[in-house]
């Protein structure tokens, strides 16, 4: 086996792309879960609607890169507010239940053939990104040396993970600012004892909402950068559909709910085992490491989410508050 092709790709993509969007969705996820305790299964439907949003007037009316990316991030408020008004005083399964039903029905409707000329239908829309390659100031192949690591990418590569991660670095700092201000310490308040804090005179109802917006607007942002390096959007399900979400969970989960720096670390920690697990099992099954009764290369794909799935069960009953996180972060009040 070529273990120097494998950690190869793996370092590559602990850094990629896949972890910059991935942070993106989960620090949202992590604001809606994490500081608000909103149990909300349908965060890729955020995602989808930034990425639509972003394509639509660029890819139908020929806007310019910036229109599309505030048409994106308006649509992902207004998506939080339609969800949020007769959602937010459910109780927190119920509500799990009508946020993933919310973004099935939204990824369903955009395949609709009728809206076909807007969304593309099944085959989605291709050939917005333009504007946004149009940008780039790289030529040529970029490598970044790490010490004890080479990274190489493409000039498109290297202008997607700067776009990328100073997205990231950006949406840190401003989830950093805001858990310091009164309105981040009655977020956490709401999340520990909602009638507590009504008590107090705070507006639990209005408090969450606008958790929601500011959570699906980092989704949105996350869907945008899932959408721009491919330049090409599809409502399939395993694009934006309820797998992204659970993915975006396991993301969350793995780095720590309620922590500034746990969607981050668990979105390239994810991502990365992605990877190694792909490669891995693909160059045992190459090898003949693998007898061929127990695995072929077509089954690859499905074993290492089985492997994965087995590793986020361990996670769960041995550290369940994942790598950085604290038990009292995930506590959540079901009433």
């Amino acid at each position: 086996m070529d273990w120097a092709n494998i950690v190869d790709v793996t370092v590559t993509q602990f850094f990629g792309v896949q972890a910059a969007y991935f942070a993106l969705a989960a620090i949202g996820l992590n604001i809606h879960f994490g500081y608000t305790g909103l149990l909300n299964f349908g965060h890729a439907g955020f995602m989808l609607v930034g990425a639509y949003g972003l394509a639509i007037p660029i890819f139908v009316w020929g806007a310019p890169l910036a229109v599309g990316v505030a048409c994106g991030l308006v649509c992902a408020a207004l998506f939080a507010l339609l969800l949020g008004i007769p959602t937010l005083r459910l109780r927190a399964d119920y509500l799990g239940i009508a946020t993933i039903a919310a973004a099935e029905i939204l990824r369903i409707v955009v395949r609709a053939t009728s809206l076909r000329e807007w969304t593309g239908g099944s085959n989605g829309i291709n050939g917005f990104t333009e504007g946004f390659r149009s940008l780039n100031p790289f030529t040529g192949r970029i490598s970044v040396n790490l010490g004890f690591f080479d990274l190489d990418y493409r000039a498109d590569e290297a202008w997607s993970l700067l776009v990328g991660w100073s997205l990231v670095l950006m949406g840190v700092l401003l989830v950093y600012l805001l858990m310091r201000s009164p309105w981040g310490r009655v977020l956490k308040a709401v999340r520990e004892d909602e009638d507590a804090a009504r008590a107090l005179g705070k507006n639990s109802y209005s408090v969450k909402m606008q958790s929601l917006v500011l959570g699906g607007l980092f989704g949105a942002l996350g869907g945008m950068m899932f959408v721009l390096p491919q330049g090409s959007v599809q409502p399939s399900p395993q694009d934006l559909g309820t797998p992204k979400t659970f993915f975006i969970w396991v993301a969350m989960i793995l780095g720590g709910t309620g922590r500034l720096w746990g969607p981050v670390i668990g979105s390239m920690i994810f991502s990365s085992l992605l990877a190694f697990t792909d490669a891995a099992l693909r160059q045992a099954e190459a090898n003949n490491k693998i007898p061929e009764w127990l695995m072929d290369g077509v089954q690859v794909g499905q074993v290492r989410f089985m492997l994965l799935g087995l590793g986020l069960m361990l996670l769960m009953i041995f550290r369940p508050q994942g790598i950085f996180g604290d038990k009292k972060e995930i506590a959540l009040d079901a009433r």
